[in-house]
């Protein structure tokens, strides 16, 4: 088994960390019952697409720096 190592600073991890949990809480509201569903539709949809509209550009980044 071939394993890579990276080494990733820390303010990296903590902003790796904080978009995954936009990600996963949007998703969560998005299948939620005890909030409104219009409001909970919309927080839902803009947490989801924040957190992975910024998960991507660090994955990059963190992969380019990486080589």
């Amino acid at each position: 088994m071939n394993v890579k190592k990276m080494n990733v600073a820390l303010p990296w991890v903590g902003a790796m960390a904080a978009t995954r949990s936009l990600l996963g809480f949007g998703a969560g509201l998005l299948v939620a019952r005890k909030i409104p569903r219009s409001r909970r539709r919309r927080l839902g949809w803009t947490l989801f697409g924040v957190g992975a509209a910024s998960t991507i550009p660090l994955a990059v980044l963190a992969f380019r720096g990486n080589r």
